[in-house]
């Protein structure tokens, strides 16, 4: 009997790598879509089951427990993610209450199994190099109620006997990625011939392609693994070599232009993620 697995947040940056990759194994997938986003589903996989909600973080309980039923495992992806308002969005507590009624119906429904992610910004970033060990410490909105649903959902699922894994994502590039981020904006001003206008970048930073990222989760999903778990490469890398790798491609490192934008004098100057998956 093949595993029966629901997804919130598929049609998302990491949920549509990661679709890709579960759609070929033996698995019965459920995808939690809002409305107007069917075709996308579609042009996925004309196998998978789909049910549709104008906005999952305001359904109830009871049509919460209805979805799961039957439902070995969970695999909550959804957030509100908008670009440049997101951090500090009063949303982040409507997706934390509602992925919070998810939670609780998920055991009424006698789901076994509750894969949810997180964010490498829920620890603290003073400290650099960052293992599941690291003190969180979140300073932005988002990342708070990253933290508080991780520790509900820690204890609560502990106390029900369900599996319960964290995965935290650190800096995410790749396929699907919106325009206003760093690989993106250089790579479109490398097509145009057109000076990419930079930092300085001597930040230090645990980049990883999404497609990599969603194999990562995808084994965890599958797994038995436990607890919070960082999806990163764990290889350092600055900012500027970062860029100047793109560049390469296209041959065009006098394009990239270091220094002409200040430096954010908050951002920290080192984040390395400890990888501990199994």
């Amino acid at each position: 009997m093949s595993t029966k697995i629901l997804i919130t947040g598929c049609t998302g940056f990491v949920g549509k790598q990661l679709i890709k990759i579960l759609s070929s194994h033996n698995l019965e997938i459920t995808l939690i879509v809002r409305e107007g986003k069917e075709e996308q589903i579609h042009s996925m996989s004309n196998t998978i089951k789909f049910i549709t909600t104008k906005n999952l973080f305001k359904e109830t309980q009871e049509w919460w427990i209805k979805q799961c039923q039957g439902m070995d495992t969970i695999v909550h992806l959804a957030w509100y993610v908008e670009p440049k308002l997101y951090l500090d969005s009063k949303k982040n507590l409507e997706c934390l209450t509602g992925s919070l009624c998810l939670a609780k119906a998920s055991v009424l429904a006698g789901v076994k199994r509750f894969v949810g992610v997180g964010t490498c910004f829920e620890y603290d970033l003073s400290k650099g190099l960052l293992s599941v060990e690291t003190p969180l410490k979140p300073v932005t909105l988002y990342a708070g109620t990253k933290a508080a649903l991780f520790f509900s959902l820690l204890h609560w699922f502990g106390i029900h006997k369900v599996e319960f894994a964290w995965c935290r994502l650190f800096y995410l590039f790749g396929e699907g990625e919106n325009s206003d981020r760093l690989v993106p904006y250089i790579r479109s001003k490398m097509k145009n011939g057109e000076v990419a206008e930079l930092t300085s970048g001597q930040q230090t930073r645990d980049f990883l392609d999404v497609a990599v990222a969603a194999k990562k989760l995808a084994n965890i999903i599958l797994s038995k693994q436990v607890g919070p778990i960082n999806i990163c490469s764990g290889i350092p890398i600055t900012v500027r070599q970062f860029a100047e790798k793109i560049a390469d491609e296209y041959g065009r490192r006098d394009l990239l232009k270091f220094n002409s934008r200040p430096d954010n004098l908050v951002d920290p100057n080192y984040i390395l993620g400890v990888p501990n998956i199994l």
